[in-house]
């Protein structure tokens, strides 16, 4: 049973690696046995790497815009290159979050929202389906969110690019399930990242959130781990277009 969850031998892409949550399903990736490409904006990409490099993990790090079609096709080529011309598994979980009242919410920031959080994660799909349709196989990751399911609060662009990850995933599942191609989703609840800074410093905010988890708790990185393993490996093979809700039962209420 534990050989279907071995991912020995795997080349991973990991978008938006060195955020909160995509930082621990690298992690997760790599401690299961594949070498990974990590992708990501910010500067510590490279410490990211480094830190994984030092525990004998094979990372390499690659800083890129994704909201620029231009650097992701020339960091997927450069991650390409790396992995030796195959990609397994594609994890994209980069995110990136605007909060204002959608009547005066800024076009800049609409913009800038759904073309890390929706655009880019359909361009990266489309690049990594080139790759695996030739290799007859692939796993596809895309980190959805609550707001997949619900609208929220201030936060337009956020849920209408998290609700179209959703559809996407579903879309491309459709599209290439039958090419070998696993497309799925994971949901993060009420996750302790820096994108929910605002939410956890809010008090009624944050009692309003505790109050209605079942498991009285904000989920980590640590608890989305199981899952991207789960999703990139042999174990999933009949699972595809499932968007997965990793939420301490938010959901169930």
């Amino acid at each position: 049973m534990l050989e279907m969850f071995d991912l020995t031998g795997k080349n991973a892409v990991v978008v938006g690696g060195a955020g909160d949550l995509g930082v621990a399903m690298l992690e997760a990736l790599v401690e299961a046995g594949s070498r990974a490409v990590v992708i990501d904006l910010s500067e510590s990409v490279h410490d990211v790497a480094k830190s994984l490099s030092t525990k004998g993990f094979s990372v390499h790090p690659i800083q890129a815009d994704i909201s620029c079609r231009d650097q992701i096709r020339s960091s997927y080529a450069e991650a390409l290159e790396f992995l030796g011309g195959r990609v397994d598994i594609l994890l994209n979980s980069a995110g990136i979050q605007r909060r204002h009242p959608s009547e005066v919410f800024p076009e800049k920031d609409w913009d800038d929202v759904l073309a890390v959080n929706l655009s880019a994660i359909f361009f990266y799909c489309q690049l990594a389906a080139k790759t695996m349709i030739p290799q007859g196989r692939g796993k596809i990751i895309n980190v959805a969110s609550m707001q997949s399911f619900f609208g929220g609060i201030t936060i337009p662009a956020y849920a209408a690019s998290k609700g179209g990850v959703a559809q996407l995933t579903k879309a491309l599942s459709n599209d290439w399930a039958a090419k070998g191609i696993n497309v799925n989703g994971i949901a993060p609840g009420y996750m302790d990242t820096r994108l929910n800074t605002a939410l956890i410093s809010d008090p009624v905010r944050n009692a309003e959130a505790l109050s209605r988890i079942p498991q009285k708790r904000w989920g980590t990185g640590k608890d989305m781990k199981g899952l991207a393993v789960f999703l990139a490996s042999a174990a999933s093979d009949y699972i595809s277009g499932a968007i997965i809700p990793v939420d301490g039962g938010y959901l169930g209420r």
